[in-house]
């Protein structure tokens, strides 16, 4: 049968300087991800119809605010369609241009850091 040995003290270990204290570890702060915006750029082909079927069916919207937000995209040329993570952005403008690609529209998607 094998025997466990006791462990190994040194005679550092066996005094003590009479003080005490409490052993603190600095944790780093977490930095929130950077935000990526979601723009939606207009064109002169892609139907009106289509671009609020895209902001109902990928960006949850309802057709009322879908509506709305395509006629600023319609307006002002570009919109913000949705503030994401880096990740589920790049998600949405692939599923919004491969849709697109799918239904023949010439329909532009892209995303930039917040």
């Amino acid at each position: 049968m094998t025997r466990l040995s006791e462990p190994f003290l040194s005679s550092d270990d066996d005094q003590t300087d009479g003080e005490t204290g409490v052993a603190t570890k600095t944790r780093p702060r977490t930095q929130r991800p950077p935000l990526y915006k979601v723009l939606l750029l207009n064109d002169d082909y892609t139907p009106m119809e289509f671009v609020v079927h895209i902001l109902e069916r990928f960006f949850g919207m309802t057709h009322a605010q879908a509506f709305e937000l395509m006629l600023v995209v319609h307006k002002k040329g570009v919109a913000v369609v949705g503030v994401f993570s880096h990740e589920v952005a790049e998600t949405k403008v692939a599923q919004v241009m491969d849709f697109a690609r799918r239904h023949q529209h010439p329909l532009q998607c892209t995303m930039e850091k917040e």
